[in-house]
């Protein structure tokens, strides 16, 4: 299969380095997918709007073999990204794999509260998160994960998300719940929380618990590409 890793915020490519290997070692064709304004920090990205973020995923989509399963794997923001993307190849897609993340619906952005300077988002300081965020993000992970930070473009974060293709609910999705458990992930759905109300539209959901905090391909990256492979082999 080809498989698409598509980064969260503040993340370029290089951020699946210790999952990608695991990945490739199980017989995929592996694409670390760094998106439009996030080559490096000094990249244009004040005009980069989340369009241009999935067009590149589907840019990409298009350039692989039209006989290729095409997975797609979206970590935190780059979750809505996969769904966009999704939604304009449904019958490309086979499945996509949401790493403490999930889809997003029509309309409604990523994450507009986040503060912007210059028409970019800078990683805040890490009293901005919940707790449950930073589970296993110890000092040095910090350290590294700031060091390599790129300011996201802040229409990425704040445009709303644009969906017109049904057909999307139709490609199976497997969520791997890193801060939340699976369990509680489906008891919001029962109580019709509005930021699941994508999810639970989906068809075909699995779900696989990966205790930790927001960012497993730095905290679990050998539980974090044994999910992923999990995900893709036949029940």
């Amino acid at each position: 299969m080809d498989i698409f890793l598509i980064p969260g915020f503040w993340l370029d490519g290089s951020s699946w380095d210790a999952v990608a290997p695991a990945l490739r070692e199980a017989g995929h064709r592996v694409h670390q997918l760094t998106l439009p304004g996030m080559e490096s920090p000094t990249a244009e990205r004040a005009t980069i709007t989340l369009r241009d973020h999935v067009d590149a995923v589907v840019a990409q989509i298009d350039a692989c073999d039209p006989a290729a399963q095409v997975v797609l794997v979206g970590h935190s923001g780059g979750g809505p990204v996969a769904h966009a993307a999704v939604d304009a190849r449904p019958d490309r897609v086979a499945r996509v794999v949401y790493v403490d993340s999930g889809p997003l619906a029509d309309g409604d952005p990523i994450n507009a509260g986040l503060p912007s300077e210059n028409g970019e988002i800078p990683l805040p300081e890490w009293s901005t998160f919940d707790d449950a965020d930073l589970i296993d993000l110890d000092d040095d992970l910090r350290a590294a994960f700031r060091e390599r930070a790129i300011p996201i473009p802040a229409r990425v974060a704040g445009d709303p998300q644009q969906l017109r293709d049904e057909r999307r609910y139709d490609v199976p999705v497997t969520v791997i719940a890193c801060e939340y458990p699976s369990d509680v992930l489906r008891t919001w759905i029962e109580q019709g929380h509005p930021f699941m109300r994508e999810l639970a539209r989906i068809r075909d959901v699995a779900y696989v618990d990966l205790p930790t905090g927001h960012w497993p391909q730095f905290t679990r990256p050998a539980q974090l590409a044994e999910a992923i492979v999990g995900s893709l082999s036949p029940a």
